[in-house]
């Protein structure tokens, strides 16, 4: 495993001559190469990305995941991941992986305005229902970090009744704000599906 070594004195080493982005864009390729796991190496691979920005200080959060352009664009990646490997084409992989971050930051950015403004406007709709309202705004509050939620889930954590959680669900149901995907009677769960919608653009779509 001394390949591995290398790479982990890599990962550790001090180098202010590189940039962080080439840095994680060079051990993509070298964690890729060494291959070390039966199973698994791809996403560690691109979960190594991510990790490596946080320990850098340049995400607060782990945010940003390449797996979907590298998915978008699956043969160029393998293609790239090849020719570093047998020609040594650093230049086209890193300029590849660089313009990945760019589009994947520039969508997130866009996903992220698209949710405050549905959030926001949403919060507004909530409030003309009248004395309903103040238990819906609570309800709603917890979607947002709970997008799929039950009616004893939201319940336990906000401290109010089931069936008051129950009320809530079913005006926001009425003005189209949440929709049910179990078709059961029972143990039924509520998806906020137009801020689900907004997170699986370009990804499989959630159940209806």
């Amino acid at each position: 495993m001394e390949c591995m070594g290398a790479l982990e004195r890599f990962l550790h080493a001090d180098r202010p001559d590189i940039p962080v982005l080439v840095r994680a864009a060079l051990v993509h390729v070298q964690f890729e190469t060494v291959h070390p796991f039966l199973d698994g190496n791809g996403r560690l691979g691109r979960l190594l990305i991510t990790f490596l920005l946080c320990a850098a200080g340049v995400l607060r959060e782990p945010i940003l995941y390449l797996s979907l352009y590298f998915k978008a664009h699956r043969q160029r990646y393998y293609e790239l991941l090849d020719r570093v490997r047998t020609a040594g084409d650093w230049e086209t992989w890193v300029e590849f992986f660089l313009t990945g971050v760019r589009d994947t930051s520039n969508q997130a950015a866009d996903t992220a305005r698209q949710i405050l403004a549905l959030i926001e406007a949403d919060r507004r709709e909530i409030e003309k229902v009248g004395r309903p309202a103040a238990s819906m705004l609570r309800v709603h509050r917890f979607l947002q970090a709970n997008p799929i939620l039950s009616i004893p889930a939201a319940a336990g954590k906000l401290s109010i009744s089931a069936p008051t959680v129950a009320k809530s669900i079913g005006h926001m149901r009425q003005l189209g704000m949440l929709r049910e995907i179990t078709g059961k009677q029972r143990h039924r769960l509520f998806v906020y599906h137009r801020y689900m919608d907004i997170l699986n653009q370009g990804m499989e779509p959630i159940p209806r």
